[in-house]
């Protein structure tokens, strides 16, 4: 079990701003789309919100299984997240990463998201030929004008969502307040399969963390797993920052949590945090 104390002396870990932020940050322009599969760590400005990335695939390899891409557009309004764990490797990821890209482009002016993973899983049914079982993936889209996220989880793991009006941290699942009960099935399984989505409010301040299963699937050196529990222990500890900041925190706290025990997995972590931007709502199209 993991243990309180644990956490309370890793929350005072700190780096200096400087160390965890460069000094520009990119801002997307209307149907550019950035991500993929390579081993990645940068942040970047969304309509309304920032995000930092970081992409870790199990060394040696430089490509992994883990896929992220973000997205804008609807006249500068609309972003769009999105996160899959391919249970495969080499040219069906590839695949998968083109398909999602290119879905997330056609898809970008209608903020109903639930098509994308219905074509994305009608995809891989056609294209897998027995190559891997499954796809787990997670798509976001945040409306700048009114902070509104939807979200669509086809069995993958539960964001973790920092209300900064109450300062509380959850997992944002389909017991939270207000959301509809998802039943929504990994990628792949069965054609046809329908995904729904949930609207939920997202304040100011607020932060959204998203994860693959590399991240809580790490063991100490003891055997034992951090499992998405522990991981929530870990980030209810860290200092509310910046995005970059908190997400090197996690990095540096999943280092401390595995000590010698190697990575088993790829990793990714995707922080995302609502700010006012400098130039407020007005994105150029």
């Amino acid at each position: 079990m993991l243990r309180k104390q644990f956490w309370s002396m890793l929350a005072v870990m700190t780096l200096p701003k400087s160390e965890f932020e460069s000094e520009n940050v990119r801002r997307l322009a209307c149907l550019e789309i950035r991500g993929g599969n390579e081993r990645v760590d940068y942040s970047v400005e969304l309509p309304g919100l920032v995000a930092w990335v970081s992409c870790r695939p199990i060394a040696p390899a430089t490509r992994g299984g883990d896929l992220h891409y973000l997205s804008v557009c609807s006249q500068g309004f609309v972003s769009r997240i999105a996160l899959a764990d391919v249970a495969g490797h080499g040219e069906l990821v590839s695949g998968v990463a083109d398909t999602l890209r290119d879905l997330l482009r056609k898809h970008a002016d209608e903020w109903d998201q639930s098509d994308v993973v219905r074509e994305l899983n009608d995809s891989f049914l056609t294209n897998a030929a027995g190559d891997a079982d499954y796809a787990t993936a997670l798509l976001l889209s945040h409306y700048s004008g009114s902070g509104e996220v939807l979200f669509t989880n086809a069995g993958h793991l539960p964001p973790i969502w920092y209300r900064a009006q109450s300062d509380q941290w959850t997992f944002l699942t389909d017991s939270t307040l207000y959301a509809k009960i998802p039943a929504n099935l990994p990628i792949g399984l069965i054609a046809g399969t329908p995904y729904s989505q949930t609207a939920i409010q997202f304040g100011w301040d607020d932060l959204l963390i998203l994860y693959t299963d590399g991240v809580t699937e790490s063991t100490d050196d003891a055997g034992r797993v951090l499992d998405t529990k522990g991981f929530l222990e870990l980030v209810q500890g860290v200092p509310v920052a910046s995005a970059s900041d908190i997400g090197q925190i996690l990095l540096a706290r999943l280092e401390a949590f595995r000590g010698a025990s190697p990575t088993a997995d790829d990793e990714t972590l995707v922080v995302l945090q609502r700010r006012q931007t400098a130039e407020g709502s007005v994105w150029p199209h």
